[in-house]
């Protein structure tokens, strides 16, 4: 049998280690690529003894010469904590990072997946908000090496498209929560788990009543190889994410009350630049893809605070004892 060739890029982040495992599951040989700035081998470790998965220490924004048949390209940190620790670095890995991974598809004659956001709607003034929005993003702001590198990736895949029929496929990444999030990403869900886990105060920025629309890792997963198998004059852009809104205290109170927590909630200054609104309108997906969410929140977060726990028991279990 021959087995189709998939490269992840960002194979050992978050999304990519369930996408590599979803790939794996679908029979593909997967060559994971990541320069663990914040992916993680522990994410990966499960499937190294698989005999169709590979893994290569790489950073994209230098060139890379493989033969595969499809790339995910999801390389690049995606919270504002790790994209503004070093946002030039952020920038070339969405620039840099996609004209590398473009050229490749161009040589190799690739299908090609672009793991863009809902950050290129910036604060949107539209919601929620259509594909066909463009967005209210200001490109000198801290968030901008992000917004704006993904923005511009998005024009890349386009303009290969168009010069040079490229086969392309551009998602918009909405909220997405579940195990393996990185425990200081500064995620509002990673954020609330781990507090509300330590017993400590629970940071609320602003009010509390910005929204936020929440997908399970699994659903998205599923959203991205629909959207890579269906015909080809389905490019994309297309919005994935969970179409239910919450408010930001709405989930503080659902994570208290499904930990047993005794945090108490405390408000901070809102960050800037940080949007008031997040939700997709998911129109699209459902018709083009027959895609939606099926988790619920209270299901993902379940399973979500099971994984924290593991962790941070883990991490105490490693302490050595004083004395």
């Amino acid at each position: 049998m021959l087995r189709k060739r998939v490269l992840v890029t960002g194979g050992a982040g978050f999304l990519g280690s369930h996408l590599c495992e979803r790939l794996l599951a679908d029979g593909a040989d997967v060559l994971c690529v990541d320069n663990y700035f914040t992916g993680t081998k522990d994410h990966i470790v499960h499937l190294l003894g698989h005999p169709h998965f590979e893994v290569l220490r790489h950073d994209v924004t230098f060139p890379l010469y493989v033969e595969v048949d499809e790339i995910y390209n999801l390389a690049c940190p995606a919270s504002p904590v790790h994209y503004q620790f070093d946002p030039v670095q952020t920038t070339k890995t969405s620039v840099h990072g996609a004209i590398n991974m473009l050229g490749l598809a161009k040589r190799v004659k690739a299908k090609i997946f672009q793991a863009s956001t809902s950050e290129v709607y910036g604060d949107p003034v539209v919601h929620p908000q259509t594909e066909d929005y463009r967005g209210n993003v200001n490109p000198i702001g801290p968030r901008a090496c992000y917004d704006e590198g993904k923005r511009c990736a998005e024009t890349l895949f386009f303009d290969y498209h168009r010069q040079h029929k490229l086969n392309i496929r551009v998602a918009r990444i909405f909220n997405t929560y579940g195990p393996r999030m990185h425990p200081n990403d500064g995620r509002v869900v990673s954020n609330f788990v781990i507090q509300a886990l330590k017993g400590q105060p629970i940071t609320v920025f602003g009010d509390g009543q910005q929204t936020r629309a929440f997908c399970y890792v699994d659903d998205l997963i599923d959203g991205f190889v629909r959207l890579m198998t269906a015909p080809d004059d389905v490019t994309g852009p297309i919005n994935l994410g969970n179409p239910h809104e919450f408010t930001i205290a709405q989930l503080a109170e659902l994570v208290i009350d499904l930990t047993g927590s005794k945090s108490k909630l405390v408000n901070r200054p809102l960050p800037v630049d940080d949007p008031m609104q997040r939700c997709p309108d998911i129109a699209k997906a459902r018709s083009l893809l027959s895609w939606e969410p099926k988790v619920p929140l209270r299901e993902g977060l379940k399973k979500t605070i099971d994984y924290f726990e593991r962790l941070l028991s883990a991490s105490k279990d490693k302490v050595p004892a004083a004395g």
